[in-house]
């Protein structure tokens, strides 16, 4: 539960970070275009000039640094939604269903999850060294594309691990025919 805390709050930072980011990029571009307008130039020359010469405008690459940071908090986000069984849910045939029927489709689920987290973990691991081996750099900001490869690895290995630490809880509950984990807590419709 900590290290799924830990990952939620990096989240959570890196996602605000990207919020600011867009904020700060769409108000450039916004005064760029009012700074552009033929009538606010006609009435105010140097200034138009001077605060367009500041660099007044969008942020370089701002797409490039939120496509990279939000493959990071999705992933980061990941691992407490799985722990504590926020995942929105479907409920309408397995409400009628007796508890265990019901623990075994959480658990199947649970496995089918845990295994497809640890493929996207592989494939993101592989992809990165292949970013790696061509030195493979963004558009704009010609910063290499594996640090992004990286970040969501590092995040997606987290997630893998809590998927598959949940898997096996799910099966102990199973075989014991307990509750152990919250089998529900988010967005159930």
């Amino acid at each position: 539960m900590a290290l799924a805390r830990i990952m939620a709050i990096l989240g959570g930072l890196v996602l605000t970070v990207l919020i600011l980011l867009t904020v700060v990029s769409v108000f450039g571009r916004t005064l760029n275009g009012i700074l552009h307008w033929e009538w606010l130039e006609a009435i105010a020359p140097g200034g138009t000039k001077a605060l367009l010469d500041l660099g007044v405008g969008p942020v370089l690459g701002d797409f490039e640094l939120v496509e990279a940071g939000i493959a990071f908090t999705i992933f980061a986000f990941l691992p407490l939604t799985q722990i504590t069984a926020s995942h929105a849910t479907v409920d309408v045939f397995t409400a009628i269903l007796p508890v265990t029927a019901n623990r075994v489709l959480i658990a199947f689920w649970e496995v089918i999850f845990a295994i497809a987290m640890v493929i996207i973990a592989w494939r993101l691991y592989d992809g990165m060294l292949g970013k790696m081996r061509y030195n493979e750099t963004t558009f704009l900001l010609q910063f290499p594309v594996w640090w992004a490869y990286a970040a969501s690895f590092g995040a997606a290995v987290v997630a893998a691990v809590v998927t598959v630490y949940t898997a096996l809880v799910r099966l102990i509950e199973l075989v014991r025919d307990r509750a152990i984990l919250p089998d529900h807590g988010g967005a159930g419709h």
